[in-house]
């Protein structure tokens, strides 16, 4: 079995369409067709085979951080030799995994994990650890700060300005917003709601979630606005990086000096490649999700862009193999 898709499963249609969705995954259609440049019928049909064959989902994700909805903990996972692939189907069917890669370097596996408390994290990482007798070394380190996440990136495949068009009104980068030092807010039960619904399909209708929830229409409709507004749900198109012309997918580990971490973040955040970026604990305390064009161009990338980093201090690359879990999704397989 392999985990990665091909390009050529997808054309410059496709693309186009996937970037529009990225960008917004609740966009409607009319205004997907404009920067797809083909009809809102062709969009819909397009979009249908993408999920029909497992290349594409549309999903809602909730900023952990502002929520009360749990805390992340990142897991760079030695195996035994050999066993790597085992230990990483099963971690990857537990729900308490949010994302999972297979990587080579200094760690075997990248597992994301989400607990909801102190205990909860306790019982996932020590009493019942999936695989834990495949597991030969763990190295935690805690989000502490999200500087962007995948929702928030821009694959670069449409023109500057669809960004603007696409996304009117987006909350501030999550590093920049007022009220990130203040307490997490937690969701409504409607909004709970709403959330655990959009997390399978971004893109269900207003409706469906009405007739579904048993709510009223326009219930339903603001307490989305609400959630969409404060930027605590966010949408995403989940999609192997290779079909867009992606085919370097990495992680970064950087230690940087305390007092210089926000200015290193910031500058990393907007770099066109970063996918996800954080703050966290540990020896490694700026941690992201990275693409890029071709694995020679990681070169480069070293020495100009992390290497350019103000107060780093250490560095250390993980480069994905497979990608086998995205936002509690497992990834399609191809034989």
């Amino acid at each position: 079995m392999t985990y990665r898709a091909h390009a050529e499963a997808i054309d410059e249609l496709d693309r186009r369409l996937i970037a529009a969705l990225q960008l917004n995954g609740r966009a409607p259609w009319s205004a997907v067709a404009q920067w797809v440049g083909a009809s809102e019928s062709t969009a819909q049909r397009r979009y249908q085979s993408l999920c029909a064959r497992g290349l594409l989902q549309v999903v809602g994700t909730v900023e952990l951080d502002r929520t009360r909805q749990g805390s992340s903990m990142l897991v760079r996972v030695q195996a035994k030799p050999g066993r790597g692939l085992d230990l990483a189907e099963q971690l990857a069917a537990s729900p308490d995994v949010r994302f999972l890669a297979v990587v080579t370097g200094t760690a075997d596996l990248i597992v994301d994990f989400v607990a909801r408390d102190n205990d909860e994290m306790i019982r996932m990482l020590f009493t019942d650890l999936p695989g834990a007798d495949l597991i030969t070394g763990t190295e935690c380190v805690a989000v502490i700060r999200t500087f962007t996440s995948a929702s928030r990136w821009d694959t670069g495949l449409l023109p500057a300005d669809a960004a603007a068009a696409l996304r009117p009104g987006t909350a501030a980068p999550p590093c920049d917003r007022d009220e990130r030092d203040r307490a997490p807010q937690a969701l409504s039960g409607l909004e709970k709601e709403i959330a655990a619904a959009l997390t399978e399909d971004g893109r269900t209708q207003v409706s469906t979630l009405a007739r579904r929830l048993g709510r009223s229409q326009s219930s339903v409709a603001r307490a989305l606005d609400r959630l969409i507004g404060r930027g605590v749900l966010q949408f995403r198109a989940l999609v192997e990086p290779s079909l867009l012309g992606y085919e370097a997918e990495f992680m970064v580990w950087l230690s940087i000096e305390p007092d210089r971490l926000d200015a290193a973040g910031r500058r990393l955040a907007a770099h066109p490649g970063t996918k996800f970026l954080s703050a966290a604990t540990g020896r490694f305390n700026l941690v992201g999700h990275m693409v890029l064009p071709r694995r020679a161009d990681l070169f480069r990338y070293t020495s100009e862009v992390i290497g350019a980093l103000p107060g780093l201090h250490a560095s250390d690359i993980t480069l994905h193999l497979a990608t086998m879990k995205y936002s509690w999704h497992r990834m399609a397989q191809a034989a």
